[in-house]
């Protein structure tokens, strides 16, 4: 292991500390503000809650665990389904709800140890669900980058996709022939490549910058106030089953952080308060009006390369994360990011979202050559991608990746030839 050269509890000079804490902020600023984007919240809104999850991480983790949370990609088609049916505060609603989820989890690790979480879901059924979650969002991505619309429907458009292909060449170029930071923030180089080619192109429209002001609070949506409280059974099979997903993500990110900075966080602080401290922060995030969270490989990749692990940093990262929210100019200089420009970097990201799940099948020697494995992936594949769903009636209705998520751990637990293969490797 390299050298580090700050460790979790230090504090770097305040002027390198601004430079560090500007550079983990915006690795994550691209991917974070894009999933608002999709889903039709304010961009602001989820930069600030993005800083106060993250706050609230690092001390339920007692400043031990060097974790910036962004928005998470895999609620993505679960929140527009909701807002579709009962609109956006449906999605906040079930936001709630995952975060629920979260709390129940973390008490029964605390109480349990976390073996049992490990076997509930194993390699086998993670990773098919998260290759349903890249590839299920394939054709908004694609719609993105090459329609616009016009009246009721979306038409091709080559000009705008002139403008996707120029965002998601940049974006590559970015990942693969750079080095350092920059390799670390496709997602936002891409962006900004491609805001300025839509420039140059004249499909930009700057009305909106022009009539922002400097300083603008962010546009909250609060429970009672700005929608209804209304829980239904469907809802709650909309949002809630895709924790397996994000739960899975979230042990993962803390085995690559415990290696990068020497140290074991599934032991200490503790899986169940770092999964609480996520909670806590998707809570809040819902709460307001903010996507859920997740931790960010964007910002683990920027501490391997720096070797700067100081929570204090990452601290100082959410602080920026929550002053620009308020910056009514840049808040709407992101809002007049053309659609064909948020497509071509999402060309990229889903199908990474998709890739990563094939990685860890990989990763994790899953043989094939196993008529169990076989039939959990295909089935999971197969039912999350083709949208089926189960209807019992108006009200209550599971569908899409949440019925594939429920049914794969259904599978792992019933059918005969269950092996030890767990995220966790058994030296950890």
């Amino acid at each position: 292991m390299d050298e580090k050269v700050l460790d979790v509890h230090e504090k770097p000079a305040p002027a390198r500390w601004i430079i560090l804490s500007l550079q983990h902020m915006f690795a994550m600023f691209g991917a974070t503000i894009l999933v608002p984007q999709l889903v039709g919240l304010s961009p602001a809104i989820a930069l600030l809650t993005s800083g106060i999850a993250t706050i609230v991480f690092i001390l339920v983790t007692r400043f031990q665990v060097p974790a910036y949370l962004g928005s998470s990609f895999a609620f993505i088609i679960p929140i527009q389904v909701a807002t579709q049916t009962g609109g956006i505060g449906s999605a906040m609603i079930g936001s709630m709800f995952v975060a629920l989820v979260y709390g129940i989890i973390s008490l029964l690790i605390w109480k349990t140890g976390y073996n049992w979480i490990m076997k509930v879901l194993p390699p086998i059924v993670v990773a098919p669900v998260i290759i349903v979650i890249g590839l299920a969002l394939s054709p908004t991505a694609i719609s993105m980058a090459s329609t616009i619309q016009v009246g009721d429907e979306k038409v091709y458009n080559l000009l705008h996709f002139s403008a996707a292909l120029v965002t998601l060449a940049a974006a590559i170029i970015c990942l693969m022939f750079f080095k350092g930071i920059i390799s670390l923030m496709p997602i936002l180089i891409g962006i900004i490549v491609g805001y300025i080619y839509s420039a140059f192109i004249g499909i930009l429209d700057f009305t909106k910058v022009m009539e922002a002001k400097w300083f603008e609070f962010p546009e909250m949506l609060i429970p009672g106030v700005d929608y209804d409280f209304v829980i239904t059974p469907t809802l709650l099979f909309l949002m809630v089953p895709i924790a397996i997903v994000t739960i899975s993500e979230h042990i993962g990110h803390q085995l690559v952080l415990g290696r990068i900075v020497g140290r074991d966080y599934i032991k200490n602080p503790g899986l169940n308060r770092s999964l609480l401290g996520d909670g806590l922060g998707t809570l809040i995030s819902g709460l307001v009006g903010g996507p859920p969270k997740t931790t960010y490989g964007e910002n683990i990749g920027v501490l391997a390369l720096t070797r700067v692990y100081s929570v204090y940093v990452i601290l100082g990262a959410a602080v920026f994360a929550i002053a620009f929210s308020f910056l009514g100019k840049v808040m709407a200089l992101i809002a007049t990011i053309p659609t064909a420009v948020l497509g071509g970097v999402s060309i990229l990201l889903f199908g990474i979202i998709a890739s990563s799940g094939l990685r860890m099948l990989v990763d994790h020697k899953i043989d094939f050559g196993s008529q169990r494995n076989l039939v959990i992936a295909s089935v999971i594949l197969v039912i999350g991608i083709g949208g089926a769903s189960i209807e019992f009636s108006d009200t209550f209705q599971i569908e899409g990746m949440a019925l594939a998520a429920i049914i794969g751990v259904i599978l792992n637990l019933v059918l005969p030839g269950r092996t030890n293969e767990s995220l966790v490797d058994e030296k950890e």
